[in-house]
């Protein structure tokens, strides 16, 4: 049985099973009155608990109408930066504005470099390059986006920059009254405000990250205009795209299938993915439930395989696949600005099915505290972490884990079968990498393998999903912690052989790196996770050991 919903330049397709099953939530959300009551921005649809809160995060529905001034906003820098030659422009954010104005950027070809990190390695490479032609956009007020403006303010000064020159190199983009907008304005920075109430995890067609995308080239007004066409569908209670995505995505999260494995296949729409990972992850991870996201490299990755608990979702046109048809599955096809408000709109819809509040975040502090109370601590849990002797060391890999953890393995490959094979059942694994996403870009490659590897130590593969942290804090950190208690964690960190000191801070990018590992993975244990740490002695090194032991 196949369902085709094609409105407002989307077309979702739903195949198999699903489609019975979609179609008794989306009777029920019909029934219900949800598709008007959310594009009217009803707070009360995911409970009184979570109604004051969601009162205030809805305005990301607004952007295809209200963003159209952001043209007016942006002109004074936007000129002012063109006027300069500032034509290298660096965003300093994290979490969903970061993943979509990287995605932005990606599908339209233009270069932005996005820094959500705290690597100094990676933060290294950026500011050797060429800095009389940097711009930075600060877009968030976490503690990345903190240091990264530390960084580079003392970075341009050095360079001889300094009064109006030196405020210029910076453009804020921040809500009214906060903290982020007054010290802009006392640095004399220019400021784009933020929309009030634009929650960042669905906000991607706000300022956040259209003002990056903006200044870097991205034609704005056009992925408006492709959200414009299916803001009109979001009412109707049928051939409504987002909401028949919405009861899918909520009956595979209320049945087995509650891991969604996301495959582009042409789509052209490159890092869609990766946003909609965060959406998906961080909306719908809480009190015990949710729905997984797995984002693998094609529809023939491993890990795309058949599976009972898993919900495919093919990005762009469903490849042709023997026996696929046994398996209910979804694709979406269409313009990355309608993507953006179909997503957000199913996801919010999702919540509702699963009875969890999209917007709320009370695991994800966990880590942040525990990054905060290490950073204070006047001994410093993260040396004494260091000095702790590792459980086993293998030319450049060190493996740290908690006592008996390993079972008697005697070598890294019988240590990462070892943590494979204690994946619960019905659960995943998820490999976190502390390190550089450019200049240790292989490591992404160790989930494939450990998907493949997986098939051959369990009888049932379990999923495996990666994350680049700390951005993986602000993607999947939700889920993890809050998320159904099934998950087991791989991270890896790296020697570091060049820091950066933070101006004003006491710390390094490299102790903050450090401190933000340690913080999450200390949460992680203390919740019963199963969770190792691998440390590179050398990066490179330790990479390709890792991926021979896998092979």
């Amino acid at each position: 049985m196949t369902s085709v919903v094609t409105a407002g330049g989307i077309s979702v397709t739903i195949r198999g099973a699903v489609v019975d099953e979609g179609e008794t939530v989306l009777d029920r959300l019909v029934s219900d009155g949800v598709p008007g009551s959310l594009a009217s921005r009803s707070a009360k649809l995911w409970g009184p608990d979570a109604a004051p809160l969601a009162a205030r995060r809805l305005g990301w529905l607004d952007p295809p109408a209200t963003s159209r001034s952001l043209r007016d906003r942006l002109a004074g820098p936007a000129g002012e930066a063109r006027a300069a030659g500032l034509d290298r422009v660096v965003l300093a954010a994290a979490g969903g504005a970061a993943a979509a104005a990287e995605a932005m950027c990606r599908t339209a070809g233009a270069e932005l470099t996005v820094l959500d990190t705290t690597d100094p390695h990676e933060v290294s490479r950026v500011l050797a390059g060429d800095l009389d032609r940097t711009l930075v956009v600060v877009a968030g007020e976490g503690v990345e986006a903190d240091a990264l403006r530390r960084v580079f303010g003392r970075a341009f000064s050095a360079a001889g920059l300094g009064g109006a020159d030196l405020a210029r190199r910076f453009v804020v983009v921040a809500e009214e009254g906060s903290d982020l907008a007054r010290d802009a304005e006392e640095a004399g920075h220019p400021r784009v405000l933020a929309e009030p109430g634009a929650d960042d995890r669905f906000g991607a067609l706000g300022a956040r990250s259209l003002v990056p995308a903006a200044l870097a080239g991205v034609d704005v007004d056009a992925l408006l205009d492709e959200a414009s066409g299916l803001a009109a569908t979001l009412r109707q209670p049928y051939d409504n795209p987002a909401l028949a995505l919405g009861a899918a995505l909520g009956s595979s999260a209320l049945g087995a299938r509650d891991k969604l494995v996301i495959a582009d296949h042409g789509s052209g729409l490159d890092g869609l993915a990766g946003w909609a990972e965060q959406l998906v992850a961080g909306a719908l991870g809480k009190d015990g439930k949710g729905l997984l996201p797995v984002v693998v490299e094609s529809a023939d990755a491993p890990g795309f395989e058949l599976a009972d608990d898993l919900r495919r979702v093919v990005l762009g046109r469903r490849p042709d696949e023997p026996g696929a048809g046994r398996e209910a599955g979804v694709s979406v096809a269409g313009p990355l600005g309608a993507q953006f408000l179909l997503w957000g709109f199913a996801v919010a819809v999702a919540a509702r099915v699963i009875g969890v509040d999209p917007f709320g975040d009370p695991d994800a502090g966990e880590s942040r505290e525990s990054t905060a109370a290490l950073l204070r601590s006047e001994e410093g849990a993260a040396p004494t972490v260091v000095r702790r002797p590792p459980e086993l060391v293998e030319g450049a890999v060190e493996l740290h884990a908690p006592e008996d953890a390993l079972r008697g393995a005697r070598t890294l490959a019988e240590a990462l079968e070892t943590l494979l094979a204690d994946v619960p059942d019905g659960g995943y694994l998820a490999v976190l990498a502390y390190l550089d996403r450019a200049g240790d870009a292989a490591a992404a490659g160790l989930r494939p393998l450990l998907a493949a590897r997986g098939g051959k130590v369990r009888r049932r593969p379990a999923p495996v999903t990666f994350g680049w942290g700390p951005r993986y804090l602000h993607t999947a950190g939700q889920y993890h912690k809050g998320g159904p208690p099934n998950g087991a964690f791989l991270q890896i960190t790296g020697a570091v052989t060049g820091d950066v000191a933070v101006p004003g801070r006491p710390y390094s990018l490299g102790e903050l790196q450090l401190a933000q590992a340690f913080g999450d993975l200390r949460v992680l244990r203390s919740l019963g996770r199963p969770a190792v740490r691998l440390h590179l002695r050398d990066r490179a090194e330790g990479l390709a050991q890792l991926a021979a032991a896998l092979a």
